[in-house]
């Protein structure tokens, strides 16, 4: 007798000790120190700034735009698998107590993530408005209520399999929630989001009456289970090895020449390798490029004299320590070892493109330094990000490289 109830809890206990298992490592692992020390430091500069704020600054429209994108994201958690679109498709009429679960669960992981956005904009809301923090929880009420809309009506466009069914719906919303955000912020009056919950409902209604005799996306719900957990495993990959982890192969052709370069030669037979696959496989290259323009922008702005070299080393050691997995991404192929190549080749070749990767990004983030005329800190911060590049691959990471 198939007992939905039962079903529930058992994805629920698996999914979180699946979660749990690594999320051990991750809380352990180094770079959280240094992710607290970042996020203390941009708290200080934040603060600085706030005071700087004037009464006609455009609080409301700013964060009516960046919270309307949290609203309009609403993913909602099936916990489904592969094999559920053969046993679990024809029991799709017997499902609505684990739907109302997902849901339910979904939303309280979501309204947590509200409250973090409304906490982080609440002291640049209250600069701008005499200090005012008491209207913090009615907001956040407020938007609750707005993601609880969201969420159902991003539960019935999941009906319908038209990607572009998919794109109009998001960006319908967003322009409602952004809409509905800055009559909040701004303190309109309440007859002003009259039509925008008349929106709603009508969206609502429209997708609902359009859904009501289609039958549920399996494949899209479980592809997007699927790619929840590649996320997420992608992240715990950079603390421990992940044997779930499916890496997926991105060309860029733009970066072609990179790989052209390189002579062909036995010797160079894992440098071509690591090179291509820090290039296109996984997310090794979006990181990296991520992690520089983030670090680009904050030397930029900060202004710390001498603590700039720091906050480099700092982005050049997360960004080290999150591409060491590149060392283990061939492991489980087995003609890589087939190679007619020693094995000291390997180790050779990606603690040269380590270095080197490392070395580049020192020069760059010390380009923000040089345009605000630091040029003697910028010159210091290129030498340290030279030796500390140099210690990082040679020392630190050549005890966690294992054959």
């Amino acid at each position: 007798m198939f007992d939905e109830h039962k079903l529930w809890k058992e994805r629920l206990g698996t999914t979180s000790k699946e979660l749990g298992k690594y999320f051990r490592y991750i809380f352990n692992g180094h770079i959280v120190l240094v992710l607290l020390f970042l996020i203390g430091t941009a708290a200080f500069y934040y603060q600085e700034w706030v005071k700087t704020l004037s009464p006609d600054f455009p609080v409301a429209l700013i964060m009516a735009v960046l919270l309307a994108i949290v609203l309009t994201y609403s993913p909602i958690y099936t916990f489904f698998m592969e094999a559920d679109r053969i046993f679990l498709l024809p029991l799709e009429d017997k499902l609505n107590f684990y739907f109302r679960k997902s849901i339910i669960l979904s939303l309280i992981l979501q309204i947590y993530i509200l409250v973090v956005g409304l906490a982080v904009f609440m002291p640049m809301y209250a600069a701008v408005n005499n200090g005012n923090f008491k209207v913090f929880f009615p907001f956040l009420i407020l938007l609750s209520l707005a993601k609880l809309v969201n969420m159902l009506i991003r539960w019935r466009v999941q009906y319908f399999v038209e990607k572009n069914v998919h794109n109009t719906d998001s960006f319908v919303r967003f322009c409602v929630n952004g809409v509905f955000l800055y009559f909040l912020f701004s303190n309109a009056n309440i007859l002003f989001f009259i039509p925008v919950v008349v929106i709603y409902i009508a969206i609502y209604r429209v997708y609902f009456k359009q859904s009501k005799k289609k039958g549920l996306k399996w494949e899209f719900l479980i592809d997007q289970e699927e790619k929840r957990m590649m996320s997420f495993y992608r992240l715990a990959n950079l603390f421990t090895d992940v044997p779930k982890l499916k890496n997926s192969v991105k060309r860029r052709k733009y970066l072609d020449w990179i790989s052209e370069k390189l002579p062909y030669h036995h010797n160079s037979v894992y440098t071509h390798i690591y090179v291509q696959t820090f290039i296109r496989g996984g997310d090794y290259f979006g990181l990296y490029l991520r992690l520089t323009v983030i670090g680009a922008a904050v030397l930029y702005w900060i202004t710390f004299g001498y603590g700039q070299i720091l906050f480099l080393v700092l982005f050049l050691f997360m960004t080290g320590f999150q591409l060491l997995p590149l060392w283990n991404h061939h492991q489980n192929k087995i003609w890589i070892r087939l190679y007619p190549v020693q094995e000291s080749m390997k180790r050779k070749s990606f603690q040269k493109l380590l270095s080197i990767i490392l070395i580049v990004q020192a020069v760059v983030l010390s380009i923000p330094i040089i345009f605000k005329g630091e040029v003697m800190t910028a010159g210091l911060a290129i030498a340290a990000g030279i030796v500390f590049s140099y210690m990082f691959v040679y020392v630190y990471s050549s005890k966690k490289l294992k054959n």
